[in-house]
């Protein structure tokens, strides 16, 4: 029996079991169903998605719900599906005064649903789902799919329902309410050879035949905008494409560099000369005018301006006033393939790379068109409006990655978007008013599953899900995939390996990346073994109908990237072997290629998995890279062999460093926060490659002109042995200079002495040209460093000082000298022991036992966990 009480974007878990209550609406009980009645005037994506809920009902129930757009259906409870002023149904109990539509009418995409008593002859009570307008009722209707047990990665993940006899809903009316974000949707991209491989394999290509998929998991994500498939593939190939598109009810776009409705590949076939406006432009008048053509009414945002073909930048000669020439013209075509003005046709400009310098530089565009400010290829934002701009009628949005083809590195293979990332760079957009678009692109689409719900989650209520509910909201999604019972841990394993692999990218991983002689190394490898043990562990005890589930979303990635952790591990030690001609050394070569293997068996294991349904998805290549770009095939990392008899050298273990040579303190462990007027100091649970992080808040307030006295910081009682100079090593979040203006500051300072002002991005320009920025982001961190001079040995107070907004700060090191070489910094010095709760125990106990094995010790100080029952 499912009682269906969620009312919020976040809080779409699985349903609680309970005894009806009065008025709770039955939509199945006693081996029957209610039926569904919609108009058939209706727009026909709600007849479709009305054709999806009974298909949900019966998956749950097995049982099949009546479905008519004609006959009236009689019985004591039905459910009415309708859109104001498209369904007569609805608008007749609009005008009965049966059914309250306030604060719907007029919305954008809202939806009701409310039990109404005699909605019509013959029928006691009905469910009425009611939209303002197509969308808002989809969203009604796939609103009560979930809550009734029905994933929206049903298809996408392969997420079996729970059965169930008896569906019953809360009679109290309920509505999400408007999103805060209009168009909120995802761009299919870097597409090869995974998603073209599988697409080519399952439907013979990227066609209308896949696409119906990706419209269904969008409307039941609440996402209503795609930029389509775009290396080697256009959209408009397909002719039911786009018609399929506007018959679900989603608004399509083109990439940034894509304009007026046309795909790069449709130049290719279709344009001739240079994409060159200067040189062209008659050719290219004529090509965008059939693109405006092609896309006719259907729902769209038209991308305008030109770059160069590619996704190259415009040649050196162009300038600004070609490219408002450009978008002149582009407007006029709007207006006369369309028939009414230009401003009437939703448009946007990204400003992605080189484009922003042509913003900042002074370039121009209506008002009524969006401006799409861009991150930088790695979920660091750009560009926000500035404080006290005024509004722009066409707003400001979004573009953002998952997913990368670019320096330093291309990322394409795994998920490496730890959430609370996402949600502190999105959350600066939503409250610096960037609220028009928000598109991200995904990649491939399948790996990214979580990170795809968070974002069009986030995306429609930001202020529904607060930096402390981030885990929340995991916990929530890995109970609608797998139920409440291994929630905690799923959602715990999820969150661990996104935020392991996004440390450091997969591909950017080497044999060089951590310490071998601090044991960093060692310790990394046992982190992602701990969390292979507790996947496979929850997996065995998962029924039997969850697991191609599982493999997909939770135990493939983990095995794949602890499988590769450990890889490149086994090769750093071989060589460090080969260095003194130890006696493993071979063994170890022997061991790393071994491992080699494995990553492709694993790849095998997820490309047979639900009968061989994802075939080519996992295709990606990921060892071995050599530049930015991909290689053809992994590539086997170079392991040393010595030949028979060599002699090996005795090495002398690695001093340590003395235990007062530094204090490492983690951000979010502060012994006091001093606030001052609006600006608030929050710990963000689990940001950074460490631990937690801290920031200030709001992100929209002016900088702080002079830091000092009351002025807001945070303090950090810190014991030191010595007098004598010292170095304060800031580890802070590769956040972006998003005002545009000299870069972002903080300030430090020890005890009473002046604060010292540091900038994070001097010499920082975001861009492949620029080393500062790529270490920045292949190493996701930004390191600064401040001298000062400490009086005496004894108790100081460190002190971190907001001056501009968005810093977020990681990690404090204060040392007396050079300290060995590592990725990831000191670790926190005097740290306290780990507490899980005792019903995770077993797992971290079983993934201990497992490194113990590997380590062939009996001691048990690898796990480091003290239990408590709570």
């Amino acid at each position: 029996m499912l009682l269906l009480l969620l009312s919020s974007a976040a809080a779409q878990a699985q349903p609680k079991p309970g005894a009806k209550k009065a008025g709770d609406f039955t939509l199945a009980a006693n081996g029957k169903t209610a039926a569904i009645f919609a108009s058939g005037n209706d727009w026909p994506g709600v007849l479709r998605a009305a054709r999806d809920l009974q298909a949900d009902v019966q998956r749950v129930t097995t049982l099949t719900p009546a479905f008519s757009t004609t006959k009236a259906p009689s019985g004591k409870e039905v459910v009415l599906i309708g859109t104001l002023g498209k369904s007569a149904l609805i608008d007749a109990l609009v005008k009965q005064k049966k059914l309250d539509v306030s604060g719907v009418a007029g919305k954008w995409e809202v939806f009701v649903r409310q039990v109404v008593a005699n909605p019509m002859p013959g029928v006691d009570r009905a469910l009425v789902i009611a939209g303002s307008d197509k969308r808002g009722t989809i969203y009604g209707i796939y609103d009560i799919s979930q809550q009734i047990g029905v994933s929206p990665w049903y298809w996408w993940a392969d997420v079996p329902v729970k059965p169930q006899r008896t569906l019953l809903i809360s009679a109290a009316r309920h509505t999400l309410g408007e999103p805060a974000v209009k168009y909120r949707g995802i761009f299919l991209n870097d597409e090869a050879p995974a998603l073209t491989g599988w697409a080519k394999a399952k439907f013979d290509g990227i066609n209308s035949k896949m696409y119906v998929h990706v419209f269904e998991l969008l409307l039941r994500l609440k996402g209503n905008y795609l930029w389509p498939a775009m290396w080697g593939n256009a959209f408009n190939d397909d002719k039911l494409s786009p018609v399929l598109a506007d018959e679900y009810g989603v608004v399509m776009g083109t990439s940034h560099h894509e304009p007026m409705q046309r795909a790069q590949q449709e130049w290719k076939r279709y344009g001739h000369g240079p994409w060159n406006y200067q040189t062209n432009d008659t050719t290219l008048r004529r090509f965008w005018r059939q693109g405006i053509r092609n896309m006719g009414n259907h729902e769209s945002i038209v991308t305008m301006a030109m770059r160069g073909d590619g996704d190259e930048p415009m040649s050196e000669g162009s300038n600004i006033a070609l490219l408002e020439k450009i978008v002149t013209d582009q407007r006029q075509i709007l207006a006369e393939e369309t028939h009414k003005p230009a401003d009437q046709t939703p448009q946007l400009w990204a400003l992605y790379k080189e484009v922003q310098d042509y913003y900042d530089k002074g370039m121009r565009v209506p008002d009524d068109m969006t401006l799409l400010l861009c991150d930088d290829n790695w979920g660091n934002l750009r560009k926000l409006p500035k404080l006290g701009d005024k509004p722009r009628k066409g707003g400001y949005g979004i573009y953002y990655h998952f997913d990368y083809v670019g320096g330093p590195r291309s990322y394409r293979w795994l998920n490496t978007n730890p959430l609370p990332r996402v949600w502190e760079q999105m959350h600066l957009a939503h409250e610096n008013g960037v609220n028009q678009i928000w598109i991200v692109n995904v990649g491939d689409l399948k790996p990214m599953e979580l990170p795809i719900s968070f974002f069009l989650d986030y995306a429609w209520n930001p202020d529904n899900i607060k930096a402390n509910q981030v885990a929340a909201y995991t916990q929530h999604w890995a109970a609608q995939q797998f139920g409440p019972k291994y929630a905690v841990d799923i959602a715990d394993i999820m969150a661990k390996y996104a935020k392991y692999n996004g440390r450091r990218k997969p591909e950017l991983i080497s044999p060089e990346t951590y310490s071998l002689a601090t044991g960093e190394w060692a310790t990394v490898v046992s982190e992602y073994n701990q969390l292979l043990t507790r996947a496979e562990v929850i997996n065995q005890q998962l029924p039997a109908a969850d697991r191609d589930a599982f493999y997909e979303l939770v135990l493939h990635p983990v095995q794949a990237c602890a499988n590769l952790n450990e890889m490149y591990y086994t090769v750093a030690l071989n060589r460090e072997a080969a260095k003194t001609n130890q006696p493993n050394t071979n063994a170890l070569a022997e061991k790393a290629k071994a491992l080699f293997a494995k990553d492709a068996e694993i790849k095998a294991r997820y490309h047979a998995v639900a009968g061989g349904k994802w075939d080519h998805m996992m295709d990606q290549m990921h060892i071995g890279y050599t530049s930015w770009h991909d290689e053809r095939a992994d590539i086997m990392p170079a392991v040393m062999t010595l030949a028979a008899g060599a002699v090996a050298t005795p090495v002398p273990a690695p001093a340590p460093p003395a235990a007062d040579a530094y204090v490492s303190l983690e951000a979010e462990q502060y012994t006091k926060a001093i606030n001052a007027g609006p600006i608030t100091w929050q710990r963000l649970p689990d940001l950074g490659r460490t631990a937690g992080a801290v920031s200030a808040y709001p992100t929209n307030a002016a900088p702080t002109a002079t830091p000092g006295g009351s002025s807001p910081h945070l303090e950090y009682r810190i014991n030191l042995t010595q007098a004598g100079p010292v170095t304060v090593s800031a580890y802070l979040a590769p956040t972006l200079d998003f005002t545009n203006t000299t870069g972002l500051r903080y300030a430090v300072s020890l005890d009473e002495e002046a604060p010292q002002i540091i900038n994070l991005h001097t010499g920082m320009k975001p861009g492949e040209s620029n080393l500062i920025w790529e270490k920045a982001v292949a190493n996701d961190i930004i390191l600064k460093t401040s001298q000062h001079n400490v009086a005496a040995a004894g108790a100081h107070v460190l002190k971190f000082w907001r001056v501009d907004p968005g810093v977020v700060l990681e990690k404090l090191v204060v040392s007396k000298g050079d300290l060995p070489a590592s990725y990831l910094g000191p670790p926190e010095t005097n740290a306290p022991k780990a507490t899980v709760p005792a019903t995770r125990a077993c797992y971290e106990l079983a993934a201990c036992r497992a490194s113990m094995m590997q380590a062939k010790t009996t001691k048990w100080s690898c796990c480091k966990l003290t239990l408590s029952r709570s």
